[in-house]
């Protein structure tokens, strides 16, 4: 078991307040540059591997790969069977991070996109993860205003200080067990608005009622507690454990509000989300930095921009929402400002010998970081393997005359980490199988955030990576139909 003196106890310290979302809210991210294919093994990546372009189409021919990667998550969802019979959650991390039975509502959210563009149908695991959520949302053992919590507990494990958690995701008085030990208490916008899109997908395919209920609900949580009168205006970052307003405004999230009201617009037919959509794109217009060619980060306090460091996230996220030509050049910019190339020869590298991994990175402040987890210093040229999917799929959505082989490239990049990174790890103490799940980050990297990403495999890089090896864009109405 990981100690106090393990660093993926310190990750877990770093990250114990917010989310990965929360701190893009509050400060700013700065540059790198786009990369050339690796090898693995000495085998240089090859050219296209599937047929199909523009829309809706595959991106990633590696057929084995992709029902590797579908596997993953197969398992995530249905670890710690003796305890989740019915509706529950994936863990969203290999135990090897320490975070144990951790289960983040974003890449569960991502999960269920994934499977949703994987297969035909309505998957069942994609039902089971949706049934989650929403029975998170209905059994909040404290509130019943339609929030979930950025994380909950989904297994049995004994904390750190020797405190038993042996219960899975249904506690025996019937609540949703929420992660309280690692503190992830609070209700974060983007955090909400992800499973949001994940339910209505999961309706327009369905045709189920009560998940478009749900994300109604969720629609209105934001709204009701997050809709900001400052200056900059657009969606606030939400509330922390202790129910208090964070007044932090985030790109990131706003882009993923454009993105869920205007699916629910389309799903209700009303008015009242376009105009919470409309409310959300002007601030990301805002944040719109011309001479760079990309999004700031957001605001502190709804007044004045945090303009440094410079996050993926944002450039990526805003041109598979809003599909904005004036917007196009966010990838262009992200995949030269941000490119990477991590090399087993680099002094802080974590690759084994003969595996070159090339992607791109979290931020500006991942490139020249020289933070520590715990006496390990972080790979300023480590690759960011969600990241480099979500670049992957926007690519393949914007679909130009080199987004094509752009696509292609990145996506064998991931192929090449989901093959070589990660074997031997486990997810509930049972050893997952080699090359399934795709690792957060191919050597340890910082964020410029407050938290680092680890060589651990990871249910939301792999959702990333099935989507973008599908074509899909979890963004729009019929994103999800390619497979």
């Amino acid at each position: 078991m990981a100690g106090p003196s393990d660093p993926t106890s310190r990750h877990v310290l770093d990250r114990a307040a917010l989310t990965r979302r929360g701190f893009l809210a509050a400060a700013g991210v700065g540059a790198a540059g786009w990369a050339v294919l690796g090898t693995a093994g000495g085998a240089t990546a090859q050219g296209p591997l599937a047929t199909g372009g523009g829309h809706g189409h595959g991106y990633g021919g590696d057929r084995q790969s992709r029902r590797a990667a579908l596997e993953f998550l197969r398992v995530a969802t249905d670890a710690y069977p003796d305890v989740n019979p019915g509706p529950r959650l994936a863990q969203s991390y290999a135990d090897e991070l320490g975070l144990f039975s951790t289960a983040f509502v974003y890449d569960n959210a991502l999960a269920i996109n994934a499977l949703l563009a994987s297969e035909r149908g309505v998957p069942e695991h994609a039902r089971v993860l949706a049934d989650g959520l929403v029975y998170a949302m209905e059994h909040d053992p404290v509130y019943s205003d339609g929030r979930l919590r950025q994380g909950y507990n989904v297994g049995p494990y004994t904390f750190y200080d020797g405190t038993p958690q042996p219960y899975g995701f249904v506690l025996p008085d019937g609540t949703a067990n929420i992660g309280w030990q690692f503190g992830f208490l609070g209700t974060a916008v983007g955090d909400m608005a992800w499973p949001g899109v994940a339910l209505v997908q999961l309706y327009f395919r369905s045709r189920e009622r009560r998940y478009l209920d749900a994300a109604v609900r969720i629609g209105e949580w934001i709204t009701t507690n997050t809709w900001s009168q400052a200056p900059l205006g657009g969606f606030s970052f939400g509330v922390n454990g202790a129910n208090e307003p964070v007044p932090n405004g985030s790109t990131e999230h706003n882009i993923d509000c454009v993105a869920f009201f205007t699916l629910l617009a389309r799903a209700t037919g009303q008015r009242r989300w376009r105009e919470a959509a409309a409310h959300a794109r002007a601030f990301v217009d805002r944040m719109w930095e011309p001479a760079v060619g990309t999004f700031y980060t957001g605001t502190n306090d709804g007044v004045e921009i945090n303009r440094e460091p410079l996050p993926l996230d944002p450039a990526t996220w805003s041109w598979i929402a809003l599909r904005e030509r004036r917007y196009a050049s966010s990838l262009d910019w992200a995949g030269s400002a941000l490119a990477v190339t991590d090399q087993p020869d680099a002094p802080t590298s974590q690759l084994p010998d003969g595996v070159t991994v090339s992607g791109v990175t979290f931020s500006t402040a991942s490139l020249t970081s020289t933070a520590q987890y715990n006496g390990i210093t972080v790979h300023p040229q480590g690759v960011w393997l969600e990241g480099t999917a979500q670049l992957a799929a926007s690519y393949a959505d914007r679909g130009g005359r080199r987004d094509r082989h752009r696509a292609e490239a990145l996506l064998e990049q991931v192929r090449v980490a989901q093959s070589e990174l990660g074997a031997g790890q486990h997810l509930g103490g049972v050893e997952l199988a080699a090359g399934g799940g795709v690792v957060a980050a191919s050597s340890l990297i910082d964020t410029g955030f407050g938290f680092g990403y680890f060589q651990v495999q990871h249910v939301g890089a792999t959702s990333w990576y099935l989507m973008a090896a599908a074509g899909a864009n979890p963004f729009q109405k019929n994103g999800l139909s390619g497979h």
